[in-house]
């Protein structure tokens, strides 16, 4: 894990690929539960005998499951070890190229893709990719926004 303290240690790893989380089994109850808190029951995540008889097999994660990880699995990537508040500020891109289906693994890979100073702290912007095991093409990809507060 890498651990940034500094606004000129994040500035320093522009442009570079900071690691790669680890493997993550998507699970059906975790997908039941995003249904549940986002009130998103939409079959093709949640019901397993209709969702079987598609081209996937089964069921999918929704698409903002796997973007709704990014957090927790960059916990794993890096540490912000500056002072401040960390607040989600925004998402500047994001695609979803290929379907999680229940049972497959994910892992989350970022790099550092800007670092603007402003009156209030440092706006930092992260590039993620989310791998699926064994496919390939990624279940997500995207650029993410954060501000570290003074």
């Amino acid at each position: 894990m890498q651990t940034f303290s500094t606004a000129e240690e994040l500035t320093a790893a522009v442009g570079t690929q900071v690691g790669s989380s680890d493997w993550l089994l998507i699970e059906q109850q975790r997908v039941d539960a995003f249904a549940d808190a986002t009130d998103d029951h939409q079959w093709i995540h949640v019901d397993t005998e209709r969702a079987a008889a598609t081209p996937f097999g089964g069921t999918i994660a929704h698409g903002y499951l796997t973007l709704s990880l990014l957090p927790m699995l960059g916990a794993q990537i890096f540490d912000l070890a500056t002072p401040g508040a960390k607040l989600n500020y925004g998402v500047n891109k994001v695609r979803f190229p290929a379907p999680v289906r229940v049972g497959k693994r994910v892992r989350a890979h970022a790099s550092v893709a800007d670092v603007t100073e402003l009156p209030t702290g440092l706006q930092l912007t992260l590039g993620w990719t989310v791998e699926i095991e064994d496919e390939p093409k990624p279940a997500c990809v995207a650029e993410t926004v954060v501000l570290l507060l003074d």
